[in-house]
């Protein structure tokens, strides 16, 4: 099975790795795995200042931050191969790009848990992914 994680590093993403972890009985090493993660983009008036390389190094440097802990976790609890994607965006957008692309099986992620009010006012970018795509969707919470 193909499985999709989306991760950003919070703790919510580290509550879904560990379920992932947790339940190695059906989401073990024996599935192909795709981490993606989103970094906000600059505005557009600041990367029409900024030189090519420095951006796409900024942008590196961020996915690093939310990248490294998982790529130790998957050495470690899930000794697994996995792709490691890197989008830049609005994460709900992106999200749903890479689910498009990759076409898995399952994506899983991390919410909030805001609840229908909360994501009324604020929006979700769990809910706008469910909203844009027809894979199954897991939210660990």
């Amino acid at each position: 099975m193909k499985i999709l994680l989306a991760v950003d590093g919070s703790p919510y993403t580290k509550r879904m790795l560990a379920y992932v972890a947790a339940h190695d009985e059906w989401l073990g090493a024996h599935h192909e795995y795709t981490i993606v993660t989103v970094v906000p983009g600059v505005t557009p008036r600041a990367a029409a200042v900024l030189e090519k390389d420095v951006l796409k190094a900024y942008y590196e440097e961020e996915a690093e931050k939310v990248l490294k802990a998982v790529r130790t976790f998957f050495k470690r609890q899930v000794p697994a191969p996995a792709d490691f994607v890197v989008k830049v965006g609005h994460a709900a957008e992106q999200i749903a790009a890479a689910i498009k692309k990759a076409d898995p099986d399952l994506v899983i992620m991390g919410s909030h848990g805001h609840g229908s009010l909360g994501n009324l006012v604020m929006g979700s970018v769990a809910t706008k992914v469910m909203a844009h795509t027809t894979v199954p969707v897991m939210l660990v919470r």
